[in-house]
């Protein structure tokens, strides 16, 4: 097996799958015409490329090809996709059904890392319909706060709050249904990337933004990105550790982001 895919499977085609119909869809098509560039440069012909509007995979969709999801957010992120492929005997890149569906949850995937004694930042999860009280949330977080939805991708939807007003007015206006809130931590962000067995080189990730939000993810030219990250060795090989830690725990496969 080799990146969740067996060694003696002989495939017709390599099929990219993106789009899809989240507020994620064109960063997705972004990411899949990249993908199929690539791909079609040392494959050619054996590569085809499929943009989806809704949840509908066409029939055609079979075990001749080897997929390679590229939908970002919902349907293509939380499982769902991964679902039909597997009932179908699709292989494909990537995590499987459970662990995508594991990975796209905040909180759950933050219990699963909490428990493998790695610290994330003290948070509370709760539903827009059952909105916690502030003075709860700031007993328990403080003022300065990260509030995102538990449910979705991109950055899309992160505020940040540094005193009772502006928490109030976010509360007051959540469009999504569950909810993270976190207290918010200043330091390096750092992103790590996953291939297989091997961790890749650590990025070191520097913006003005208040946080890393969609606007520094994807439009900012402000934004700018190291490689590898300035860590002393006793860091980056603690890094390293949690992020195979990580990996195996959420049962991902083949590649993730940390």
């Amino acid at each position: 097996m080799r990146f969740g895919i067996s060694n003696d499977v002989k495939f017709k085609k390599i099929l990219v799958i993106y789009g899809g119909y989240g507020e994620e869809k064109h960063i997705s098509i972004k990411s899949g015409n990249a993908f199929l560039k690539s791909l079609k440069r040392n494959y050619g012909k054996f590569v085809d490329g499929l943009i989806l509007e809704n949840e509908d995979v066409p029939i055609w969709v079979d075990s001749k090809f080897l997929v390679v999801p590229m939908i970002h957010g919902k349907f293509g992120e939380d499982g769902s996709l991964q679902k039909i492929l597997s009932n179908r005997n699709i292989e494909f890149l990537g995590s499987g059904q459970a662990s995508s569906k594991l990975c796209f949850d905040k909180a759950q995937t933050k219990s699963v890392i909490s428990k493998l004694g790695i610290n994330t930042p003290n948070s509370l999860i709760f539903n827009r319909n059952n909105i916690i009280q502030y003075e709860e949330i700031i007993k328990k977080l403080g003022k300065s706060l990260i509030i995102k939805p538990n449910t979705s991708g991109s950055s899309f939807g992160i505020h940040v709050s540094e005193n009772k007003k502006s928490l109030l007015q976010i509360l007051s206006h959540l469009d999504y249904s569950d909810w993270l809130i976190e207290e918010k931590l200043v330091g390096r962000e750092l992103s790590v990337s996953v291939l297989g067995s091997d961790v890749l080189e650590i990025i070191e990730i520097n913006h003005n933004n208040a946080c890393y939000d969609y606007t520094a993810k994807y439009q900012s030219k402000d934004t700018s990105y190291q490689c590898p990250a300035i860590l002393k060795n006793k860091i980056k090989s603690k890094i390293i550790n949690q992020c195979k830690s990580i990996m195996s725990s959420c049962g991902c496969r083949d590649l993730a982001r940390i």
